[in-house]
């Protein structure tokens, strides 16, 4: 199984969404899945849940009223001790017998509202849910290949001095990258998009294409540069620095346009694990670690 390092981008941000708005029943991407499909029936059956809530409060006062009762009944001195307390619980649960019904439509007005809350954030989501779906699926594609293959999830980095990209003419302050797939082959870059056919026929989204083409450019300069990591990454051979091959892949995970496109690959899920496997080796398993340690260590700087 391919070694994996890194959260998913996407996922990040959704958790520290849910955080800020106090919202802790989501762990996971299938847990925003099955309270979209369950809301109707969730909602639905917040009255019943309420009333059966309420039933076992009831019961459980009823309960502490009576051992209240006889433990007042065998000791003088507790009989005493224990008037305020058994007096509170007795009006509680009077208070609950009167006015349950008033109680637990309250109680399910608040539920609901609670919920509706929830339900109107996670709509508001929608585009992000969706790129952490596409990102998870693309993960756990590429957990079927080997331990050869090293998997860094949102590799990050900013540039100091900035990279001049001489193909746009523009400067390179920071890239991200969605998965950053180290092999035997060399090192694959991965944009991950869950579109539909009417996304990619948008004119107003930003082209995957031409964004990682910008990417792989300020990563081909600070890898086969005279840097650090081809330096020590890399066994040195007598005919000179050795080059890091970079390729770019545009994985979409729902629909894809029947296009190519220059320097880039387009592909579906079940097309991505053949692709990388079809190109031979270049580096050794040792190489491979070397390089996936020292990038680890570089978007942690």
């Amino acid at each position: 199984m391919a070694i994996v390092e890194g959260q998913i981008e996407s996922s990040s941000k959704l958790r520290e969404i849910f955080d800020e708005n106090g919202i802790s029943r989501f762990s996971s991407i299938g847990d925003i899945n099955n309270f979209l499909q369950n809301y109707g029936a969730e909602k639905t059956s917040i009255p019943i849940i309420i009333e059966r809530e309420l039933d076992q409060e009831i019961v459980s006062l009823k309960r502490k009223s009576r051992k209240y009762e006889q433990r007042r009944n065998s000791n003088l001195a507790l009989k005493y001790l224990l008037f305020f307390p058994s007096m509170l619980t007795n009006r509680k649960l009077s208070y609950l017998d009167t006015n349950s019904g008033k109680i637990i439509s309250d109680r399910s007005k608040a539920k609901s509202d609670e919920l509706e809350s929830i339900k109107k954030l996670v709509d508001s989501l929608y585009s992000l849910i969706a790129g952490a779906v596409g990102e998870n699926q693309v993960v756990k594609e590429i957990q079927k290949l080997s331990d050869d293959y090293k998997l860094i999830n949102d590799f990050s980095i900013e540039f100091d001095p900035p990279i001049y990209d001489k193909n746009v003419k523009e400067m390179i302050f920071s890239i991200q990258i969605d998965h950053l797939l180290i092999g035997p082959s060399g090192i694959f870059i991965l944009e991950t998009k869950n579109w539909s056919e009417r996304s990619i026929n948008r004119f107003d989204l930003r082209s995957p294409v031409e964004q990682i083409k910008r990417t792989s450019y300020a990563l081909f300069i600070l890898l086969n540069s005279e840097s650090s990591i081809n330096k020590n990454s890399l066994a040195q051979h007598h005919w000179g620095c050795r080059k890091i091959p970079i390729r770019n892949i545009v994985v979409m995970t729902n629909r894809k346009p029947k296009e190519e496109f220059n320097h880039v690959k387009v592909l579906s899920l079940n097309e991505l694990n053949g692709y990388v496997k079809y190109f031979e080796p270049v580096f050794s398993d040792s190489e491979v670690f070397s390089i996936f340690e020292d990038l680890k260590e570089l978007t942690k700087a």
